[in-house]
């Protein structure tokens, strides 16, 4: 069966995202007494030096967190999910619901992989290298993420490699699920703050789309 895509509608979804972005940095920016910098710059220099601060803070409070806590709060997929929640916060994969099923799909998935494949007390693929039970592994968590993603209607890109990142022995102990899922929830918090201070009207858990 053909996919039609009208013509035209990428080029006006790339248009609204981009006036949804410069939205967000020209809310915060009037609440900091810097709206200035929006006149005297160009638009999308200044969305990348936001995004520049707003991603590096992001990501360095939970890696504060992880060192004082020595547990594993920060993880290579959180980067993605950082990106899109700021990026594009009006998503419907931005969602919180989204963002944390996602994340907790993908974790399950990969510690499921890895009992199948007798893999849950082995090192990780990045010290032993990769052999077949490993691949195995890998496909299994990223092929039942995906299809748990796209059942519950909760896809969230990042949460693949959330998947791989445990199926490769990365995230390998179940009791690190609580602390991922904690790391996960402090970065859309940031999100939902941050969102809502600039007017754009981040949801508290579905997208305006998935409650229609």
């Amino acid at each position: 069966m053909a996919l039609f895509i009208r013509p035209g509608i990428v080029h006006e979804m790339s248009e609204q995202n981009d006036r949804l972005r410069q939205q967000l940095v020209g809310g915060l920016l009037r609440q900091l007494h810097l709206d200035v910098m929006s006149q005297r710059f160009n638009p999308r220099l200044v969305l990348a030096l936001f995004n520049l601060v707003n991603g590096g803070l992001s990501i360095a409070l939970i890696a504060i967190v992880a060192l004082i806590t020595q547990q594993s709060f920060i993880f290579p997929s959180l980067g993605a999910t950082a990106f899109l929640l700021f990026h594009l916060p009006l998503a419907e994969a931005a969602s919180p619901r989204n963002v944390l099923s996602g994340h907790v799909i993908g974790a399950l998935c990969g510690w499921a992989a890895l009992w199948v494949c007798g893999l849950h007390d082995a090192p990780a693929a990045f010290l032993t290298g990769l052999e077949w039970p490993r691949v195995v592994a890998a496909s299994l968590s990223l092929g039942f993420t995906s299809a748990l993603m796209i059942l519950f209607r909760v896809a969230h890109p990042p949460a693949g490699a959330t998947a791989l990142i445990v199926s490769l022995g990365l995230m390998h102990e179940l009791q690190q699920l609580p602390v991922l899922i904690s790391a996960v929830a402090l970065l859309v918090a940031q999100a939902f703050i941050i969102n809502r201070v600039a007017g754009i009207p981040y949801p508290l858990w579905r997208s305006r789309k998935q409650q229609d």
